[in-house]
């Protein structure tokens, strides 16, 4: 008597949210353990001195880390950003093409540990971060959407 085998299905690129989308945050690549995320700087992208404002970096390098780890975990896992610590590096300008990318450092069942970075067009750091996500075995309860 053999045991059954069951088809691992990794998770896909999910579509994303409507703030990544009205700051015009764009895929650039996945694969299973790296993933990117792409935006060109326009003058909405910008504070008050005309540069890239930092929550810019800091959310594409929570969509990049964390679907580095989404990209690893199978269709009935889920995750979530526990901690993100961003470090900013030097400033991007209207019209620099910056690009997000992560990587996994050490994953556990439960927990994984990710950094990652982004670069402008010439590959010159703007700002690096790392971070924390938890992962459940099956999609918790408490989270909407969540069929009954």
């Amino acid at each position: 008597m053999g045991e059954e085998s069951k088809e691992i299905i990794f998770s896909q690129p999910p579509e994303f949210s409507g703030i990544a989308k009205a700051m015009k945050i764009e895929p650039e690549e996945w694969q299973r353990g790296k993933v990117s995320v792409a935006v060109t700087i326009s003058d909405e992208h910008t504070n008050k001195g005309g540069i890239a404002h930092g929550g810019l970096s800091s959310m594409m390098l929570d969509m990049a880390l964390g679907g580095t780890l989404v990209s690893t975990l199978t269709t009935d896992q889920w995750c979530a950003t526990t901690a993100l610590n961003v470090n900013f590096i030097d400033a991007a300008q209207v019209g620099n093409r910056l690009t997000a990318t992560g990587r996994i450092v050490r994953r556990g069942r439960n927990v994984a540990h990710l950094a990652g970075e982004v670069v402008d067009q010439s590959g010159r750091l703007i700002s690096t971060a790392t971070g924390t996500w938890a992962i459940w075995q099956a999609r918790p309860d408490k989270m909407p959407g969540r069929d009954a």
